[in-house]
């Protein structure tokens, strides 16, 4: 089913994007480090690149967030649908045999019906 494939996919991107977010904090972190054992002052500009990285990561997440919540309605609906298939499927098997009953029937009473054509008695066939 197409949802199922949804589904698989936003949980690949999810994984794309946790990689992603320990990819940033290593960075941030070896940057850190290299700022402190160098001893170098940030100015504006590069306080301000650490700071993105931040941003990006909690942006990231917030989307990781949202994907959940689609994959949770994803999955509801799924079970939904197998619960309701099956009720279909039952209904459609129950209308399936009144059909032919109701088909058995009227097969035998055109048959009824057809005898008194062929019959060469004096009953006559009133037509309505």
């Amino acid at each position: 089913m197409i949802l199922s494939t949804l589904r698989e996919l936003l949980e690949h991107i999810k994984e794309v994007q946790e990689d992603t977010i320990k990819l940033s904090l290593e960075s941030t972190m070896m940057l850190g480090k290299f700022i402190e054992n160098s001893k170098v002052e940030l100015d504006d500009n590069a306080a301000t690149a650490l700071q993105y990285q931040d941003i990006i990561s909690q942006q990231l997440s917030a989307t990781i967030e949202a994907m959940n919540s689609v994959e949770q309605s994803i999955r509801v609906f799924e079970n939904s649908y197998q619960s309701d298939d099956i009720v279909v499927t039952s209904s459609l098997e129950k209308l399936q045999k009144k059909l032919e009953l109701t088909l058995e029937d009227a097969k035998k009473k055109r048959d009824a019906f057809s005898g008194k054509l062929t019959h060469k008695e004096e009953d006559e066939i009133e037509f309505f």
